[in-house]
């Protein structure tokens, strides 16, 4: 059998402009309220890019009252986007939404990076048809690099400038720019801040751009990445035929977009009785993720479960990982069980996940049950080794099996 062709990379340009962001430069130019969005992963959520264009822009138009939606989370791409993006950033209605997945979708097929990011546009613009999006890529390990240095988009970037293309949403590249000036000996992409008297002249006229070869540093490789942005959204409002007005949707570029992705709470599946629904008042976990689920519970024993029908292609759980987790079983129709961790190499700290259970599936009724699972994971061995001191000093913080869920990520609709 002969192997799939791989998919076509773009040109690597820094910017284009398609139809630019009429409404949102209208209403700028107008002294008005404005809520910029920014949408993404790690890369967004940093005090870097984000906090710095928006000065830029208040600076800019400082007759306009500008704030944002901050809608990033760190380690997510958009087949998360696409599940909480009515929560995270359509209930906020900002007038325009800056979209940063390429990196985390770097790992992903073209086709299933088509269906999440077309069903963002299109659930963006059926709730807002006034908002504006513009695409912003960033860069990440050498892969990524290479490519925009031999002239190309990366894959994932690639694969987002079809829909672009599609719907005449302006991109820009924030990483082509690093790219040239690590070709041209001015930046060091990965390596450690220069402390030696000797490193500092090795460094001499180098910019050092990130000291994990993904995420830049706030006063260099978050400073290039706004001036790219800058710049570009100055040739952006100068456009002389960009009209505002709503925007319409016609025919989508794939078919089987994720337009229908939606969260349902977990308190609508059948829950075993030992769950407990965290109190942002007085625990500290629903607090600090308080802004990303309406709802967080906490199954701690062995055997707890949720259990729940639906008629649809896709389903998933909404939920954390944390160092005092340990592993579910997934049940899914008559397949045999599946199980999954909650914890991973990263897992000093709580984060947001999902628990995938079933994409592509017949539009049919299912019915899914996950269960706590009694058996501990070893966690010392999925720590990465630079994080299993923390395990070391803190052996209480990594006991037990516990599961915290939010939602139930469906195409789809619950059959109650």
């Amino acid at each position: 059998m002969a192997a799939e062709p791989e998919y076509p990379l773009r040109d690597a340009v820094e910017f284009t402009p398609r139809g630019g962001l009429p409404n949102f430069f209208a209403k700028l130019q107008a002294g008005k309220e404005i809520k910029i969005a920014y949408f993404g992963g790690s890369i967004t959520a940093a005090g870097g890019w984000r906090v710095k264009t928006l000065k830029w822009f208040q600076d800019k138009y400082p007759n306009a009252k500008i704030s944002e939606v901050n809608a990033a989370i760190g380690g997510t791409g958009s087949q998360l986007g696409v599940f909480r993006c009515d929560h995270d950033v359509l209930q906020f209605k900002p007038d325009m939404t800056f979209v940063e997945f390429a990196v985390n979708d770097g790992g992903c097929d073209p086709a299933s990076i088509h269906r999440s990011m077309e069903g963002i546009i299109r659930q963006s613009w059926k709730a807002l048809p006034d908002m504006d999006i513009c695409y912003v890529y960033t860069v990440a390990h050498d892969g990524m690099l290479n490519d925009l240095k031999n002239g190309k988009y990366p894959r994932a970037a690639s694969a987002m400038e079809a829909l672009a293309d599609h719907y005449g949403i302006p991109s820009i590249h924030m990483g082509l720019e690093i790219a040239k000036m690590e070709k041209d000996g001015k930046l060091v992409f990965k390596g450690k801040q220069p402390k030696t008297d000797a490193e500092k002249a090795a460094m001499a006229g180098k910019m050092l751009f990130s000291e994990d070869g993904v995420h830049p540093l706030v006063d260099t490789g978050h400073e290039v990445y706004t001036q790219v942005v800058a710049r570009c959204m100055e040739q952006i409002a100068a456009l002389p035929d960009a009209k505002p007005g709503p925007h319409t949707l016609g025919a989508p570029l794939v078919a089987d977009n994720w337009e229908a992705a939606k969260m349902v709470p977990l308190s609508r599946t059948t829950m075993s009785t030992g769950w407990v629904k965290l109190d942002p008042a007085k625990d500290n976990l629903a607090k600090a993720f308080g802004n990303r689920m309406a709802e967080l519970w906490k199954a701690t024993n062995p055997g707890e479960s949720i259990t729940f029908k639906f008629k649809g292609i896709n389903v998933g759980v909404y939920d954390l990982l944390g160092p005092d987790c340990g592993r579910v079983k997934v049940k899914l129709d008559d397949q045999p069980d599946k199980f999954v961790n909650r914890i991973d190499p990263y897992c000093t700290y709580h984060r947001i996940a999902s628990l995938g259970i079933g994409a592509g599936l017949p539009d049919a009724v299912h019915t899914v049950t996950v269960t706590v699972d009694a058996e501990v994971p070893d966690k010392m061995k999925i720590l990465f080794e630079h994080n299993r001191p923390d395990m070391e000093k803190n052996p209480a913080k990594y006991q037990g099996t516990t599961w915290y869920a939010g939602a139930v990520m469906l195409i789809g609709d619950l059959v109650e």
